[in-house]
């Protein structure tokens, strides 16, 4: 696979010459609506077997073999050149594909009013393919331990169709907000725990679900141990029936860290009882603060490394966002953000006639533009670049997978 960065004048046709396939085939990878509209600093995944690359200032052959893990006769080789032939910047050298890692990827998937909506049915079918966990959102718990469900329409139908592990979410919201009142009835208050347990298995079988996922958040500090218990518990109930239990951890980077969603997420309990986790690395940019990136490679890496000494890196997914948002400056205290996918953040560059930036320190990238009525934008990401320094990252530390 190439990741092209979309240069002025460049066209998808230019680039298919290039590169020696389809212009079909990057618009279909792309998934571009308009192809006669890139816009500069545009990310294209050009689908390739491999990846070329261009000679920097300073590289040589045996810089770039080392980079790619490759010795340097093979790549000599390969490039039909010798190892002692000089390298001129901006020449293009081909760099076979690695042999892939394994990995297992989920998706939340969240179904808004009363039904599932077919746009988002359609989009489950085009991603189940490539997914290990199918993961709706969510059966909210309730104070006596009675469930509230989602619409599930055919998303358990999709999820078998392509082997996807039907996932249960359970959150502790109410009225759209987490909350420790309600976690501490439900961890804390046997009898209507005992309840909320058979309302879990019921449901599961009625459903096919086969992973039971807690995203318990905002929990009181004082309920870190009675957490962990009911963990316990709920694992050796599950067990009896074949399932997985797993669970979503805040984004922590020490064991002491302070503050009310950190305190009752214990990662080395957690990390013994559950099947795997998932680790929220994103919002430091959301929509209720600052204008910043929303899940940037520095904060996400000084999460993953603090948490694989804590939790065996095998049973840890990564969280990946798949949105940005978009601020009105001056951000003041109290604006909130709004929330865009990728493409709408390119539709808009392309509407304002800005280019794409890229920031490389946080690995993502962003627009700034000003709109009809004069007010300026600062628009955060995510593309093929950013995305895959998270898989750099998480091949590096050999983590189990990722979660969208």
């Amino acid at each position: 696979m190439q990741i092209y960065v979309v240069k002025p004048n460049d066209t998808v046709f230019q680039l298919s010459r290039m590169y020696g396939i389809s212009a079909s085939e990057i618009i279909r990878a792309n998934q571009l609506s308009n192809p006669d509209q890139l816009v500069v600093g545009q990310t294209l995944v050009i689908p390739l077997q491999g990846e070329f690359y261009s000679v920097r200032p300073g590289d040589s052959l045996w810089s770039i073999s080392t980079k790619f893990n490759m010795s340097l006769q093979e790549l000599a080789e390969i490039n039909r050149i010798s190892v002692n032939t000089p390298l001129y910047v901006g020449q293009r050298l081909y760099i076979p594909q690695n042999p892939k890692v394994q990995a297992e990827f989920n998706a939340y998937i969240e179904p808004f009013g009363e039904n599932v909506s077919a746009a988002l049915e359609n989009s489950a079918r085009e991603a189940a393919p490539y997914l290990t966990y199918l993961s709706p959102f969510s059966f909210q718990a309730k104070r006596d331990g009675s469930l509230n469900a989602p619409p599930l329409g055919n998303l358990p139908a999709i999820a078998s169709a392509n082997q996807n592990i039907l996932v249960m979410v359970i959150t502790n919201q109410e009225e759209g907000q987490f909350s420790d009142e309600l976690g501490a009835v439900l961890l804390n208050d046997l009898t209507v725990q005992e309840k909320f347990l058979n309302n879990i298995v019921a449901t599961a079988k009625q459903f096919g679900f086969r992973d039971i996922h807690f995203d318990f958040e905002f929990l009181r500090p004082a309920d870190r141990e009675a957490y962990n218990q009911f963990l316990r518990r709920a694992k050796e109930r599950f067990k009896q029936e074949g399932w997985m239990i797993s669970t979503a951890l805040a984004p922590k980077t020490s064991a002491t860290q302070k503050g009310s969603w950190y305190e009752a997420h214990d990662y080395k309990a957690h990390g013994n009882i559950v099947d795997f986790v998932v680790i929220m690395t994103y919002e430091w940019g959301y929509s209720g603060g600052p204008p910043m990136p929303v899940s940037p490679i520095n904060p996400v890496r000084e999460v993953l490394e603090y948490a694989i000494t804590e939790i065996p890196p095998s049973k840890i997914l990564m969280g990946q966002n798949l949105y940005g948002y978009d601020w009105t400056l001056p951000f003041n205290p109290g604006d909130t953000a709004d929330a865009l996918s990728p493409q709408q953040a390119i539709q808009l560059a392309n509407r304002y006639r800005v280019a794409i930036k890229y920031d490389q320190e946080a690995e993502a990238p962003f627009i700034d533009y000003r709109d009809e009525e004069g007010r300026q934008h600062k628009v955060w990401f995510e593309d093929a670049r950013s995305i895959q320094a998270k898989f750099d990252l998480l091949k590096e530390l050999n983590l189990r997978g990722m979660s969208y």
